[in-house]
């Protein structure tokens, strides 16, 4: 009766105790060696476990290499919307100097030929 006391005080002390300050190990999420594992069961958890770990972390960067298409095809269409403003306002200027220079030559008097020289002597 006195070891069963022992056991349960014992069990509420460590229980208490864990209460009381934070956990200090914690199954880190990763890559586990699972040839070390003796038994089938153990063995076949560690590999699920690995294999649930990569599809997350697969999963994660897919996400986020989508974000960053998203990101880079937002940019490339406001990069294609500048280049056609830039290319309607080079046509515009261009249609602009055009027109001043028909204008300009309209606007300068035609050279004029002297007339040949009427030759009065004969």
């Amino acid at each position: 009766m006195i070891g069963w006391a022992a056991v349960a005080a014992t069990g509420m002390l460590a229980a208490s105790l864990s209460l009381s300050s934070p956990a200090r190990a914690q199954d880190v999420p990763g890559i586990e060696i699972c040839t070390a594992e003796k038994t089938m069961e153990r063995r076949t958890s560690c590999l699920q476990s690995n294999v649930d770990f990569l599809q997350r972390t697969m999963a994660k960067l897919a996400a986020d290499q989508q974000q960053r298409l998203d990101a880079a095809n937002r940019q490339i269409e406001g990069l294609k919307n500048t280049v056609a403003t830039l290319q309607k306002a080079l046509t515009d200027l261009q249609l602009g100097l055009k027109l001043a220079e028909d204008q300009a030559r309209k606007a300068q008097p035609l050279p004029t030929v002297p007339a040949p020289a009427a030759s009065g002597a004969k």
